[in-house]
């Protein structure tokens, strides 16, 4: 590793970058998918949740238009965002199959229920501080097609709301279901901007990343600084995860940092190997520094990196 990644692991930086893990996160085994149908992306607005679906009958669909299909809530609307080649992140059971394309009418009933869910949000969060309860709620939904309302909320602790669904089930008159996220699902939800300057790639790219580990950012050959490797969820940078497979594959078609190899008569040591520009540091038993285009090594009949 290069002397820059070293020093900028602080004394007590272990235990903070553990905690920027995704533990939480069930890591799903890989599925080769086999279809034979047009397959969509859709999403939720309420959620920025990505769905995998079908459309029955090979029917038409236009992007950015709006459907009918099963959630795990129950029946909801979902845009569709476009069709699909390569889904990434999903199981064959998670494909979903689109009941119906929506109506005049069903666009109307949409723009009810989103000024029924800005209605709902204070006077919610006037029962959590009435109920004196330590949760912060992120956003509320109305399904569209059974009367339920779902309040989504983070905390800290597990907390018991009993009494807050009795008390709201009197005033919506409808089912009540709470939700407890984390930090990554409500990044997701309330969006921003990364310090790349670009919307989260969790609200705008995809929520079905696999979870990300801190050595995805030592085989990046990134900073182990907790403040520069995380996002304002508090958690590893979602792009660590999406960029490692090429990081990984490239870095195996190069020689890795310490190794030793003989060039111009003199021993020399790798110290950096940057994948982005495609050179190669080494520094000579003469003192020499060198930096070499990392196309000119190979690995000869022995397996043995070489220079020519």
């Amino acid at each position: 590793m290069s002397d820059l990644f070293v020093d900028n692991i602080e004394e007590n930086e272990a235990e903070n970058l553990a905690a920027l893990e995704d533990n939480d996160i069930e890591i799903l085994e890989e599925e080769n998918l086999i279809f034979d149908y047009p397959l969509f992306q859709l999403k939720l607005d309420y959620s920025s949740e990505t769905i995998y679906a079908k459309m029955p009958n090979n029917s038409k669909i236009e992007i950015g238009s709006f459907v009918v299909i099963p959630t795990r809530y129950g029946k909801d609307l979902a845009k569709v965002m476009g069709q699909v080649q390569k889904p990434v992140g999903i199981k064959q059971s998670d494909i979903v199959t689109i009941e119906r394309k929506v109506t005049k009418e069903d666009l109307k009933k949409r723009d009810e229920l989103i000024q029924k869910e800005k209605d709902a949000f204070p006077i919610f969060k006037e029962k959590v501080a009435a109920h004196k309860l330590d949760m912060k709620l992120i956003t509320t939904h109305f399904l569209f097609e059974e009367p339920k309302a779902l309040f989504f909320f983070s905390s800290d602790n597990r907390v018991d709301f009993r009494e807050l669904v009795k008390d709201s089930v009197s005033i919506f008159k409808m089912r009540i279901e709470l939700r407890q996220i984390g930090v990554r699902d409500e990044a997701r939800i309330t969006g921003g901007l990364g310090v790349c300057g670009r919307p989260f790639c969790c609200h705008s790219v995809s929520d079905k990343l696999r979870p990300v580990s801190i050595k995805m950012a030592k085989d990046q050959n990134l900073s182990l600084n907790s403040m520069k490797i995380s996002g304002q969820c508090g958690r590893l940078l979602c792009c660590l995860s999406y960029e490692y497979d090429w990081y990984n594959e490239t870095r195996k078609k190069l020689p890795q940092e310490g190794l030793n190899i003989h060039y111009d008569g003199t021993n020399f040591k790798i110290t950096e190997v940057n994948l982005l520009t495609n050179m190669v540091k080494m520094f000579g038993d003469d003192g020499r520094l060198l930096e070499v285009n990392a196309k000119r090594f190979y690995l000869d009949n022995n397996n043995r990196w070489k220079i020519n």
